[in-house]
């Protein structure tokens, strides 16, 4: 088996468990062989050792058993740069890409200087805002200890000595107020859980997903928790799902009466982000 065959091959086999089986296939043999995807194409011809066809079939059996390609290689895309995540974290989405690039443009048409992530996970977010804004102050927080120890990890490599990290029950360790809040918290209802693909259900940490009943309640407890947080002129930036728009922004309403609260579309149309401008 020659790198293309090997490529064949590993379509075939995902074809049924993947809506993007040439993609997935190449993936996993990019990570088992550490090489970029032009070396494939260059040496298309080279021939596997044993060990690595091997190998490459015992990627292709988790990726059969909807284990997320991220999780088996290690790595996630996010804006230009590459993240490192375990099952401990959340897979970035592009959707949270267009959370951070809303908190950045408001970040720079108000001069913000300070700005806390609230379950920061793979650390996606703070780190996007620390390379995209040089001059803000990042903090980080999560519940978790292991999602936080994967965030400092990502944050070593990608925006060194720019983020401050604390274990903290949403903003129960910020003291200070800040100019900006973003946060891609849980909203997964409890009736739309059993619904999730198994590859998300079975292997993405149910702690970083489940968003309670009506899939708002950390939303709702750190909307309350930000009223005491947030500098005048502030902002916060929220994910929801794609069917709580008007229940998010009547929530953001209620616990900030004077603000302008926006919701707006992702790519597909969908209710996506919560902008809040304390005003």
């Amino acid at each position: 088996m020659n790198i293309q065959s090997a490529l064949l091959y590993g379509r075939s086999q995902l074809t049924s468990h993947s809506p993007t089986p040439q993609l997935d296939a190449r993936l996993l043999l990019e990570h088992l062989l550490d090489v970029p995807h032009s070396y494939l194409v260059v040496h298309h011809a080279q021939p596997l050792t044993a060990e690595q066809e091997q190998q490459y079939k015992q990627l292709l059996e988790r990726a059969q058993q909807q284990e997320p390609i991220p999780y088996i290689t290690g790595q996630a895309p996010f804006f230009d740069f590459e993240l490192h995540v375990t099952p401990a974290v959340l897979i970035p989405r592009p959707e949270t890409e267009q959370l951070v690039e809303t908190a950045v443009a408001y970040a720079r048409q108000h001069n913000a200087q300070t700005a806390v992530d609230v379950g920061t996970g793979s650390g996606c977010m703070a780190i996007a805002l620390a390379r995209f804004l040089p001059d803000l102050q990042v903090t980080a927080v999560d519940i978790s200890p292991a999602a936080l120890a994967i965030a400092q990890q990502n944050a070593r490599q990608l925006a060194p000595g720019r983020i401050q990290f604390q274990q903290s029950d949403l903003l129960q360790t910020i003291a200070r107020p800040v100019n900006m809040i973003v946060a891609n918290l849980p909203y997964v209802t409890s009736g739309e859980w059993q619904s999730l693909a198994d590859g998300v259900k079975l292997y993405e940490p149910a702690l970083a997903l489940d968003g309670g009943e009506d899939g708002l309640e950390l939303i709702r407890r750190l909307l309350e928790q930000a009223a005491t947080r947030l500098r005048p002129n502030g902002a916060i930036f929220l994910e929801i799902g794609w069917q709580q728009g008007q229940s998010a922004q009547a929530e953001a309403q209620r616990c900030f009466p004077q603000a302008s609260v926006t919701v707006l579309p992702d790519y597909a149309g969908h209710d996506r982000i919560v902008k809040i401008v304390i005003e």
